[in-house]
């Protein structure tokens, strides 16, 4: 199985779905985050012949039109999530306030920018309680983390989502939902699958501040010019509800989710 498969604990919750005690191989290529290329991080070396399980439609054009091929669209993960927690189905009626995400790298990518301008971009759109949800690595970095406690502002984690098969947290995306659950609004400075992930839940969504920059990031992506560009409705502190649901929708591909057996049948689970 590709280590990228097990990432916030994408695997086990495809398992659960497919009324699996724990998750075998998955034969395949599972898309783990919202993607605005092929479904799958820079330099990702396919084998041949290899599925590749993407979330969208616009996933699998894009990686038509790069030359790639075995697409199979199956819809996010996070959907298959929210049907094996259907005791959070519904909001609860304690929600309250924002839970912001700033855009955040990963072992191999930093992220270059000020938080102080983030805070001061929270500040000036948000008016109830504020939780700020924190990456792992920028978690564990104090100078980063006081200043969002500092502002007087929640701050969490979800929790550590994974490599090469090590430390993976498996119940990183069952934190994430019931954290939404506890709020009325997600933000953040750039258009993410967290925003995606409140919009579906019918959280308020808003995306605003200093986008930051991600330390080398390659051009194949456009960066943040492209995203603005293609989806500007989607680049303001209050996205009408009809328009985030509409993009969610098609992004996370909901008319694309497969049934318990299917799945164990694309995934060659069957065995």
């Amino acid at each position: 199985m590709h280590h990228a498969n097990h990432f916030y604990g994408h695997a086990n919750i495809m398992a659960t779905y497919a009324g699996l005690p724990k998750p075998p191989r998955i034969w395949g290529y599972l898309q783990h985050g919202w993607n605005i290329l092929d479904g799958f991080a820079h330099g990702t070396n396919f084998a041949p012949g290899m599925p590749k399980f993407v979330w969208s439609d616009s996933v699998r054009r894009r990686g038509h039109a790069l030359g790639l091929r075995n697409y199979s669209v199956i819809g996010s993960v996070w959907l298959y999530l929210l049907k094996t927690h259907p005791e959070l189905a519904t909001p609860s009626k304690r929600a309250k306030g924002t839970i912001f995400y700033p855009f955040h790298g990963w072992e191999g990518q930093h992220v270059l920018g000020d938080h102080g301008r983030i805070v001061a971009s929270i500040n000036e759109h948000e008016t109830g309680p504020v939780t700020v949800c924190l990456y792992w690595n920028e978690f564990e970095k104090p100078a980063i983390r006081n200043v969002y406690k500092d502002a007087g502002f929640r701050v969490i984690t979800h929790g550590y989502r994974g490599l090469h098969w090590r430390k993976t947290d498996a119940k990183f995306l069952v934190k994430q939902l019931r954290e939404l659950r506890k709020h009325e609004r997600v933000a953040s400075n750039r258009l993410s699958s967290a925003v995606l992930y409140g919009a579906s839940l019918g959280l308020g969504a808003g995306v605003y501040g200093d986008p930051m920059v991600l330390e080398n990031e390659h051009p194949s992506f456009g960066g943040q010019a492209r995203i603005k560009r293609l989806w500007p409705e989607m680049d303001q502190p209050y996205v009408p509800p009809a328009v985030a649901r509409e993009f969610t929708d098609t992004e996370l591909g909901v008319d694309h989710v497969a049934g318990p057996a299917e799945i164990r049948e694309m995934f060659r689970w069957n065995s």
